[in-house]
């Protein structure tokens, strides 16, 4: 099995507080989700993961270097974020949910909550008007799906790393919420991103994030995508920076 680390550059005491999981999924939504948190409150890094299976490569934010997986969290707020600038292969998805799980328990976290981008049909213009849907490993974290007026999704499948830390906190009566919004898989989503911050405001009423901004930007890439669609052939980017919404 591929071997994950996680690189602690500070402590913090993060007993009780929220791990959100950034990893990327289809459109991109969770990870712009989780680098606007980030950006928006302001988190200190605190540590990287790594792993030998990972692309060789440092990314660079205010000309400092950075691995391209890493964990920012804040002790007042209680909430700690990963996020990662790539996709990780398939094959390290077990691993890596088991590594977040394991932290986050270490670290004292009472909840994580991972997102999943669900592939919208070719025909639907606007996936993003679907409303988000949650899923609860314990009764614990169901009951705070319906307080923060969050619909449950009744059947399905979640894939990857989400469906992991699912399991994992279905095994070990731990709290994880995975959820899942429509995307337009060929384009980096905001507005899906956006859709995904709403619902981290309304289960976590001590974090209030000013979306209006990523929803600007959302609107701006729906312009494009309406434009470009008949003509281009998707090509997945980048993952979006933190300082593309500052």
């Amino acid at each position: 099995m591929a071997m994950i680390h996680i690189l602690e550059f500070k402590k913090m005491q993060l007993d009780g507080a929220t791990m959100i999981d950034g990893f990327p999924s289809a459109g991109l939504a969770s990870t712009i989700a989780a680098n606007y948190l980030i950006a928006s409150l302001n988190l200190d890094q605190v540590a990287a993961i790594d792993s030998n299976y990972f692309p060789a490569m440092s990314t660079v934010y205010a000309s400092k270097p950075k691995f391209p997986a890493r964990i920012y969290a804040d002790e007042a707020k209680r909430l700690a974020v990963c996020v990662s600038e790539f996709t990780p292969n398939p094959s390290l998805d077990r691993p890596l949910a088991k590594t977040i799980f394991e932290w986050s328990q270490k670290q004292g976290c009472s909840l994580i909550i991972t997102s999943v981008g669900i592939p919208a049909e070719k025909e639907e213009e606007a996936p993003h008007e679907a409303a988000v849907l949650g899923v609860g490993s314990t009764e614990r974290a169901r009951k705070r799906l319906d307080e923060a007026k969050v619909g449950q999704l009744q059947t399905g499948i979640i894939l990857g790393i989400s469906g992991v830390l699912m399991n994992l906190g279905r095994w070990e009566n731990y709290d994880v919420i995975a959820l899942l919004a429509k995307v337009h898989p060929q384009i980096a989503d905001a507005m899906a991103a956006a859709k995904l911050v709403e619902a981290y405001n309304r289960l976590l009423p001590e974090v209030e994030v000013d979306v209006t901004p990523l929803k600007e930007e959302a609107a701006k890439i729906e312009a494009r995508l309406k434009t470009l669609r008949t003509h281009v052939q998707p090509v997945e980017g980048p993952v979006p920076s933190p300082e593309m919404y500052a």
